[in-house]
């Protein structure tokens, strides 16, 4: 039977600050330095108030997701919606922060079947709305979806940042340079150079509340 015990307002700002350390915590360790030790002291609060707004450590991890999944499909709207939707998907699926807590999830969801659902619903969100603005984006330039569908562009773009992200953290650099030129390349001729990108449509608040880097 599930505890009755009081659980914290969502809207607390106690409960977005333990979500924020619990977020600079994976960046900057990992899922297994996540404890709820190490995120009250992160966020200068008492260890008790992490599980009076969390039952459990499944369930921050939980809000910590959905909280950047809805950002993410905030910022992915807005860059859908520019004038140059192929350059801002491209930004927006090779920002390194993203790609780097994208992983960490998926690698702590081998072991929590509610964080892997969770994900599950929120990349197809993601790709549903990739695939819409790839195929309209092809179909203005007259580019043909015949031999490759935008479906196998969307898989593409987000999976080659994925690579690279995991890579460089091994060590590894052969083939990036090479690869983004090529990636950059085929967008010039499509959407041309690069207009600059307000830095709110692309700016994660990872970015500017802790100097984590790539």
């Amino acid at each position: 039977m599930a505890s009755a015990r009081r659980i914290g307002a969502p809207d607390a700002k106690n409960r977005g600050v333990l979500l924020d350390a619990a977020e600079q915590l994976l960046l900057e360790g990992g899922y297994a330095a996540v404890t709820s030790r190490r995120v009250a002291e992160r966020a200068g609060l008492k260890a008790q108030l992490v599980h009076y707004y969390f039952r459990t450590m499944e369930d921050l991890f939980l809000e910590v997701f959905r909280r950047r999944a809805e950002e993410g499909l905030g910022l992915l709207k807005t860059a859908l919606e520019s004038r140059q939707p192929l350059w801002a998907l491209w930004r927006f699926s090779t920002m390194p922060e993203a790609t780097r807590l994208t992983m960490e999830f998926m690698g702590l969801a081998n072991h929590r079947k509610a964080l892997r659902a969770e994900i599950v619903y929120y990349a197809e969100r993601f790709r549903e709305e990739q695939n819409k603005a790839i195929a309209a984006a092809l179909q203005r330039y007259g580019v043909g979806t015949s031999d490759v569908p935008p479906v196998v562009w969307t898989v593409f773009a987000t999976s080659v940042s994925q690579a690279i992200v995991m890579e460089r953290a091994l060590g590894m650099s052969s083939g990036h340079d090479e690869t983004y030129k090529y990636c950059e390349a085929w967008l010039r001729r499509l959407e041309g150079e690069p207009l600059p990108a307000p830095d709110h449509d692309y700016q994660l608040r990872s970015e500017q509340s802790a100097p984590l880097g790539p």
